[in-house]
């Protein structure tokens, strides 16, 4: 039984397995393999959308975080000056 070349593994994955039929090894072995390899190394991936979204969030509290310290010391500034 091959593996189809099919949309489930990408280019390195499925060369990978490719190679592990040239080297002999079965069917369900080098499939297995080949799918811990794309688990463990897809699970270590960051795409853009991830990055932004990390971004965004940060650039939200450090937002927040600027205008309450800006109110926090005009409060205090106007209680210094109406003394």
């Amino acid at each position: 039984m091959r593996l189809s070349l099919d949309s489930a593994y990408s280019q390195p994955a499925q060369s990978r397995v490719n190679r592990m039929f040239e080297l002999r090894l079965e069917t369900q072995g080098g499939t297995s393999v080949a799918e811990a390899a794309r688990d463990f190394v897809m699970g270590e991936l960051v795409t853009k959308s991830d990055l932004q979204a990390a971004v965004d969030a940060l650039s939200l509290q450090l937002s927040v975080r600027l205008g309450v310290m800006l109110a926090t010391g005009i409060g205090i500034l106007a209680a210094i000056i109406k003394l």
